[in-house]
């Protein structure tokens, strides 16, 4: 069972899974040394797309052999970026990562209607991964990212969304907790009913391949102990795989309160909705989060 980054690597390892990546205005340290880690593991070739002289000079400042990639030399950011994400629309890569471009550039590209990588309709969504030492296994989020106070249906895809990532990881049938405030039904808070409205919907198979219940406050969603004094009886409670956050507030709270003040959290996240995986850590994330980040793409590739 994955119960770590450490096993996910050796599970791509073990499997000899290798994907093609191709990353995006890779200028940067962070995205190149993490690119870098993952060609040495075995899991990614790697294209960077961006200045060459800027990829040349980072690759000998930190001791980094060249010739391990494929660059291809872009000066001009916005075009760079463009062109790595046409790279995977037209089937020349299989994960996309984000370099030192800025969210919207990047964002902008993937929305392109000719080039980009999302389907007509589709919801655009941010599934992230936490290893963190006060739980048992790895938690699965959304959506910290993208969709700022998704409505039922959109909460539907962000359910089916997490649990596949989660699937991709080895969890046969993922627990999934729609986190409110509470764990009470209440009238006052719409969070609670509309998740009460979506673990019926698990029931009942329109969330599929999970087991689901909610609303449930985040301590007991993750805490034994916090169950077991509030007596309630749950399938999910105090050991949820996936937790589906009501708003974007609560979920980046969470997500940067682990970052930041949790010691010994690491991180993963990417974009899901698109037609291939797309990483989109943020320029200052650590080269341990993007390594993740590149993990966790891999693993969904179909």
């Amino acid at each position: 069972m994955i119960t770590s980054f450490s096993d996910v690597f050796a599970d791509l390892k073990e499997k000899g899974i290798c994907k093609k990546m191709v990353a995006a205005w890779a200028v940067d340290e962070h995205t190149i040394e993490a690119a870098s880690k993952a060609v040495d593991l075995g899991f990614v070739t790697a294209t960077l797309v961006g200045d060459a002289k800027m990829i040349e000079d980072v690759c000998e400042k930190k001791g980094i052999d060249s010739s391990k990639f494929e660059i291809i030399g872009n000066p001009d950011e916005l075009k760079a970026v463009a062109q790595a994400v046409q790279l995977v629309h037209d089937g020349d890569g299989d994960v996309l990562m984000k370099g030192l471009c800025s969210t919207d550039k990047f964002l902008r590209a993937i929305l392109n209607k000719e080039t980009g990588l999302l389907p007509p309709k589709a919801l655009l969504s941010h599934v992230g991964v936490i290893e963190s030492p006060n739980y048992h296994k790895l938690l699965f989020l959304t959506d910290m990212a993208v969709v700022p106070l998704p409505d039922l249906k959109q909460k539907m895809a962000l359910a089916n969304y997490v649990v596949k990532v989660a699937k991709s990881f080895g969890i046969a049938k993922p627990k999934v907790a729609f986190i409110a405030a509470s764990e009470q039904v209440l009238a006052s808070m719409p969070a609670c009913l509309e998740a009460a409205a979506l673990a019926k919907m698990a029931d009942r198979g329109q969330i599929k391949g999970c087991i689901a219940d909610g609303p449930l406050a985040l301590d007991v969603a993750i805490d034994q102990e916090s169950v077991e004094i509030k007596k309630l009886t749950s399938p999910v409670a105090g050991d949820a795989d996936c937790l589906v956050f009501p708003n974007i507030e609560s979920a980046n709270v969470f997500w940067k309160t682990n970052s930041k003040l949790a010691s010994g959290v690491r991180q993963a996240g990417m974009l899901v909705g698109t037609t291939a995986p797309c990483i989109l850590a943020s320029r200052a994330d650590s080269v341990d989060t993007k390594l993740n980040s590149i993990a966790e793409a891999v693993l969904s590739v179909l």
